[in-house]
Formats: C-alpha cells, sequence, structure tokens
C-alpha cells in the first residue's frame, strides 16, 4: 500500500515514515502543499495524510484542487487546531477523515487502515436540468454548453434546486439547506440570490411560484 504523506514538521515526519514502513506501507512524503499536490496528482496513491497549515499551499486548497480534478484518493486531515468549525471546513472541502494533533500512532495506523477498507469514494454524478449542467465535484456549472461562473452560496442554490428540479421549493426550507440557519440571514436573502441566479441561468428556468416558493424548470 502506498501512502503519501504531506507535512512539514520534519521530525515528525521521519518518525512517521518508519512507523508506517514497519507495518508495509510504502511512504513518500512532501514538506509543502505544491508539491504534495503534485505527488498526489501524478501517482497513484493508496492513501494521503495532509497537514492543514502548510507552507505554499494549505491543506484545505490542496484537498479541494485534488476534488476539483477528480481525484478521490483517501485523505486523511492532521491539524492541531481542534474546533468544530475547521473539522467541519475539511470534511466540506473533501477530506475523509481528520485528526487532531498531538495523536497516537496507533489512533493514525487504525484511521489509515480504516480509509483503506472504504478505498475511494465514487465521484458525485454531474446534476442536468434541461440544459442546466452543474457538477458537485469540480464545482462548474454549464448553460447551453457554456462554462457560467457563480459565487459559493449562488452554486450550493442551485445545486439544491437541481436536486429537487421540477419541485416547488418554498423560501424556509432553500435557508435551511442553503444558508444552515434561517435566523443568521436578511428575510430577503432568497430573493436576492434567486435574482443573481436568474441573470445567470436565465430568467425562464427559475419560476416563482406567488405565495409558495421557487421552482427550477426541469
Amino acid at each position: 500500500m502506498r501512502v503519501l504523506l504531506v507535512d512539514d514538521e520534519e521530525r515528525m515526519v521521519a518518525a512517521l515514515r518508519r512507523g508506517l514502513a514497519a507495518e508495509g506501507f510504502v511512504v513518500e512524503s512532501a514538506s509543502d502543499g505544491m508539491t504534495g499536490l503534485r505527488l498526489a496528482q501524478h501517482n497513484d496513491f493508496d492513501a494521503v495524510v495532509l497537514d492543514v497549515m502548510l507552507p505554499r499551499l494549505s491543506g484545505y486548497e490542496v484537498v479541494r484542487r485534488l476534488r476539483a480534478h477528480g481525484n478521490w484518493v483517501p485523505v486523511l486531515m492532521l491539524s492541531a487546531k481542534d474546533g468544530e468549525y475547521d473539522q467541519a471546513d475539511a470534511l466540506d472541502d473533501g477530506a475523509d477523515d481528520y485528526l487532531i494533533k498531538p495523536f497516537s500512532f496507533v489512533v493514525l495506523l487504525a484511521r489509515i487502515r480504516a480509509l483503506l477498507r472504504r478505498g475511494a469514494r465514487a465521484r458525485p454524478v454531474v446534476l442536468s436540468a434541461g440544459d442546466v449542467k452543474l457538477d458537485p465535484a469540480s464545482r462548474q456549472v454549464w448553460v447551453n454548453g457554456i462554462s457560467t461562473d457563480l459565487t459559493p452560496r449562488e452554486f450550493l442554490l442551485l445545486e439544491y434546486l437541481m436536486r429537487n428540479a421540477g419541485r416547488v421549493i418554498g423560501k424556509a426550507e432553500l435557508l435551511d439547506h442553503v444558508w444552515d440557519s434561517a435566523s443568521d440571514v436578511a428575510p430577503n436573502a432568497v430573493e436576492v440570490y434567486v435574482g443573481y441566479l436568474r441573470r445567470k441561468i436565465g430568467n425562464e428556468r427559475l419560476v416563482t411560484v406567488r405565495g409558495v416558493g421557487y421552482r427550477l424548470v426541469a
């Protein structure tokens, strides 16, 4: 089994390389994000152990770019940050697991083996609604075959509408699923972003059902 270890703490990397090699793994390492990304993109690894805080390119950005290019190698992220939002960010960006430093080598080994048992995740299916297509993996959108740039919030809104194409969706449901908490946003946030989205995908594709909500034409 081949593992890529990306971390700039030299002593820890040396210790992990020895420990993993003793367990039968073939280990390659990189000390910065750019090098780690290049190795992960051009080599066939069974798992990647990736630190969050790295020179040149953060671990968050490394895993985002891997997923955007359709690389679904299992990724275990390491970090001294133990906040719940730090862990959520890593998982949302595409990591498969998150381990807080300092950690036990026994636990790290068990986590790696668990990832290897699961194998690489299947690539998300490209969503389609008429002539609008959305790729959740690369976070790209095409309208009539033309690539269209969306902000992160516009992308989340369109993705939810496309997963429910043809169904009328109320504002409260959109706030719950796209903004997470209705209490944290302005009451007219849905109307504002629906307006933004219509300018980019076309008014005729996103219909207002007065007094009920919005429907994306399937």
